[in-house]
């Protein structure tokens, strides 16, 4: 990714693979930064038709006497189904974090929703895991800890046939698995990566959407890099995460969000890139981003941009690999489709949801830096004016488009001759009165390089801007002085 321009102008003698390297320093330091922004939640899966059945009954917080109550009725009632009311006025009750903090203060009780959620009744069985799952989902540390015992058991039923009871199991353990090491600790020897690769299998879209927020959940653990990540890609996961990530008439929108996150989790701990640039990575979500680009323009569905954010960002950082350029990783992104859809994308960013608009713009300084192709088909595809139109969302936009413009210009003269003066001259002059330093610092880089490869240019700059804009800088001395010095040696040779 990008990044800000940090200090003052370097001396006169800085050239392209100066600024080139400067450039790629800081870009690399804002990866690491972007790599470290993780996902962390938990969710909540309720019946909507339980949620309908139960309405107008108001949930109550419930002491010690009352869970001890419902925990002896639904271990010991006589009939069924007075068991079953019993655990579901418990669950209701768990809705409150002060009956949760009670019921784990309770000896016995977490070890009697386990014998619950393994007896052979299978309402009670579905009641028990419930009320497990409510516990999942309390922000209380300690009470995540206090369902440890129930965790082995959980694993166990992913194997199990009815869809609904291994879903709501996989977002109960997805849920668990964030809040605690020690549940990892106990349940990556049990053999978590194997069960969840189990369920990748499932025809069942709401167990694979539940086994994708489990997966991610995994994949953001501190020890992941190390003990996670590796069983993972060892495993069938990779290839068939990037077959549900495949457009077409199947890709359910819901499913490839979260498999998409699990992707960019497992690409940004850079563990094995190459592989999963050799299983086709770089194609599969370079033909989901067309894809992107096309409903974008069909609909106005809100969804798109959740799943646009994890594919732009798994494409940026593939693209930082040096396998992504041993395999032709460029030629798998087909130059101007993925300009094209890009712009697309950045247009729709900009209209709905603008805050992703550095997501692509880092895709496109990605795709730009050292590909003379792709910055080709930004000038052949006219998209620099509508790049400069960017130039107004924010100073944070603002420097990652200057970002790209650099990268089209230290591809050499014919690049530059492209460029100027065009529409970017007065943008240049506009910028360069901002009070913003990154801002006016990335502007004088592009200047810069454009001074070098355009001899004209420095002196058409000049007398059209008078140096008003610059003299508000205090570099404005050093850069006349380059400027001058760029001059006499195109002049010069």
């Amino acid at each position: 990714m990008w990044s800000q321009r940090q200090g003052r102008l370097r001396p006169l003698g800085c050239g392209v693979e100066e600024l080139r390297c400067r450039r790629r320093e800081r870009e690399a330091a804002l990866r690491k930064a972007r790599r470290e922004q993780q996902l962390v939640s938990k969710r909540l899966l309720r019946d909507e038709a339980m949620e309908e059945a139960e309405e107008g009954c108001v949930a109550m917080i419930l002491g010690e006497a009352e869970i001890q109550q419902f925990l002896r009725l639904a271990q010991r009632g006589t009939e069924e189904k007075e068991r079953e009311r019993a655990l579901v006025s418990l669950r209701r009750g768990l809705q409150h974090p002060e009956t949760q903090q009670t019921l784990i203060r309770l000896e016995g009780s977490i070890r009697t929703l386990v014998g619950l959620l393994t007896s052979n009744q299978a309402l009670l069985q579905l009641e028990a895991a419930r009320c497990l799952h409510e516990l999942s989902h309390s922000e209380q540390s300690a009470v995540a800890e206090a369902c440890l015992p129930a965790t082995s058991y959980l694993l166990t039923y992913l194997s199990g046939h009815s869809s609904d009871f291994i879903e709501l199991c996989l977002y109960t353990l997805g849920n668990l698995i964030v809040e605690s090491e020690a549940v990892r600790r106990q349940l990556l020897p049990q053999g978590i990566v194997p069960a969840l690769a189990a369920c990748i299998q499932s025809p069942h879209v709401t167990v694979l959407e539940a086994l994708g927020y489990a997966l991610s959940q995994l994949l953001q653990a501190k020890e992941a890099p190390e003990k996670i990540i590796p069983s993972v890609l060892g495993s069938i996961l990779p290839q068939h995460m990037l077959q549900l990530l495949q457009p077409g008439p199947k890709l359910n929108l819901g499913v490839a969000v979260e498999f998409a996150w699990c992707l960019h989790y497992i690409i940004c701990s850079q563990v094995n890139n190459v592989l999963l640039i050799t299983q086709g990575a770089l194609s599969t979500l370079g033909l989901l981003l067309l894809d992107l680009a096309g409903a974008v323009q069909r609909t106005e569905d809100a969804g798109l941009e959740l799943l646009a954010c994890p594919v732009l960002r798994c494409l940026s950082n593939l693209l930082t690999e040096a396998a992504a350029e041993a395999v032709g990783g460029h030629m798998q992104l087909r130059d101007e489709r993925i300009v094209a859809a890009l712009f697309i994308l950045l247009q729709f960013f900009l209209q709905k949801q603008p805050s992703l608009l550095p997501e692509g713009l880092w895709l496109l300084n990605n795709l730009t830096a050292n590909s003379p192709s792709f910055c080709t088909s930004l000038l052949s595809l006219d998209l620099i004016e509508p790049l400069l139109h960017l130039l107004s969302v924010s100073n944070v936009v603002i420097v990652l488009v200057l970002t790209v413009l650099c990268n089209v210009a230290e591809k050499g003269p014919a690049y530059c001759q492209r460029l100027w003066p065009g529409p970017l001259l007065p943008s240049l002059m506009d910028i360069l009165a901002f009070s913003d330093t990154e801002v006016v610092g990335q502007s004088l880089e592009l200047l810069q390089l454009l001074f070098l490869y355009q001899p004209g240019a420095a002196q058409a700059f000049l007398q059209q801007s008078g140096l008003q804009a610059l003299q508000r800088h205090e570099e404005v001395a050093q850069l006349q002085d380059r400027v001058h010095a760029l001059q006499q040696t195109a002049l010069h040779g």
